[in-house]
């Protein structure tokens, strides 16, 4: 018996090791270049630069970083503003800011690296490897003046398909839509997002897979803690702590020396403050119901699916150009093509953003319509964005990166992110 065990645990290690393989496929990795050395206007692009330097100085925003790539080639790549108003600290290129959201893509190729090696199917339960989730219930009566409520029983399992898409029925806490779920993700001690307190992400969430679900699996469209599920099936199907695997797999391959959970303490001060304003003036801000400091202080053990990493517009950028290769950078294959086809498909129906969007497997993707509407990029092309605000699109047809990374909070009069995804298409002069 110790023998099969051992031998299953070789396999296990062995087959994780070589989630990301050599390939015949060389493209190179992210380097400068002239703008019209793959077609893009130095004159247009040079209107985004002092749009950026504009929104600086009217104060709707503090700072920004933005990154301009084609055809794999950096062609924009400057900081604005300020890191943090009140120290005076000047915002810089490699500026670290926490990307919240835009970690669920990260998670979503982790989680397809594994299905590539014949670990599970996306429509396997969930449950057949957590448990906790075996058997779940849709919230049915809620009484406010107790938080007590009433479930009837789920018409289908949550399926890793259904995280990935954010069908499952499951909430996301704090932020969700339901005021009833939020109050029972609180009352049950379910850790929504950032956090500089002694939990594990599978802690987290095995509390939540005793909650109820929204609805039944797979009949509505709704943000949730799905990725975090993810981040600890990666451990579960693994053996290996979540950022461990991301690093080693996905970072380290990628020479994404800049993406964190918890940031090493030679990184630390280039992390962005978190900006909110207040009487006109940019301050820090500040502890709500998570600390902005979480990347840098705390227990450090708790490492979200889907919120959790901080990173820098270069260094995702490097991660968007490896899906624009069809899941090949430098030489080492995350995944292959075949596999960035099915990501980038359909798989919420007219669940998800109408006609001229739906999401795939780890992005929002434009339809057809969406690109006639203008502004989007082509048909293909792939998006998300984060917490603290921050963007990202890349368009597979066009071949075009766009990031924008800021680190605001509260109410503010900030058009960047539509401003600089349409000037970036309207830059193309090939």
């Amino acid at each position: 018996m110790k023998r099969i065990l051992s031998a299953v645990a070789f396999w296990m290690a062995a087959t994780s090791a070589f989630s990301q393989t050599p390939t015949s496929q060389s493209s190179q990795p992210l380097a400068e270049a002239g703008p019209t050395s793959v077609g893009m206007s130095a004159e247009r692009l040079d209107r985004i630069s002092r749009m950026l330097e504009a929104e600086v100085d009217a104060g709707n925003i503090p700072g920004a970083v933005a990154l301009v790539a084609k055809d794999g080639k950096i062609v924009l790549h400057e900081a604005f503003g300020m890191a943090d108003n009140t120290e005076g600290t000047i915002m810089q290129k490699n500026a670290i800011f926490r990307i919240a959201s835009q970690t669920k893509a990260i998670t979503s190729t982790a989680v397809m690296m594994l299905w590539e090696e014949g670990r599970f199917r996306l429509d396997d339960p969930i449950s057949k490897y957590i448990p906790e989730f075996k058997n779940p219930h849709v919230l049915r009566d809620f009484k406010y003046s107790d938080t007590t409520y009433t479930t009837v029983p789920s018409e289908k399992e949550i399926t890793i398909r259904h995280l990935l898409t954010h069908t499952s029925g499951l909430g996301y806490g704090v932020i969700d839509r339901d005021e009833r779920m939020k109050m029972i993700y609180q009352k049950a001690g379910v850790t929504d997002l950032f956090t500089t307190k002694p939990i594990t992400i599978g802690e987290s969430v095995k509390k939540l897979a005793k909650l109820p679900l929204h609805f039944n699996p797979g009949e509505q469209y709704s943000y949730s803690e799905g990725l975090d599920v993810l981040g600890y099936l990666v451990e579960v199907i693994s053996g290996q702590p979540f950022d461990e695997y991301l690093k080693e797999h996905i970072f380290d391959p990628l020479g994404m020396e800049d993406t964190w959970f918890y940031l090493p303490d030679g990184k630390a001060d280039r992390l962005v403050t978190v900006q909110q304003k207040v009487d006109g003036k940019w301050q820090q801000f500040p502890v709500t119901f998570y600390d902005t400091e979480y990347p840098k202080k705390g227990t450090k053990t708790f490492f979200s699916g889907g919120a959790g990493l901080s990173s820098t517009a270069k260094d995702y950028a490097t991660f968007l150009q490896m899906y624009l290769n069809d899941g090949e950078l430098n030489g080492v294959r995350l995944l292959s093509r075949t596999t960035v086809r099915s990501i980038m498909g359909n798989h919420t129906g007219e669940l998800f953003g109408g006609e001229n969007q739906y999401y795939g497997l780890a992005f929002g993707v434009v339809t057809a319509e969406g690109e006639l509407y203008g502004g989007m990029g082509s048909e293909g092309t792939f998006d998300w964005g984060g917490y603290f605000n921050t963007q990202y699109f890349a368009d597979p047809k066009e071949q075009v990166i766009g990031v924008l990374m800021k680190q605001t909070q509260g109410r503010i009069d900030d058009q960047t992110g539509w401003k600089f995804r349409q000037m970036v298409g309207a830059a193309i002069d090939d």
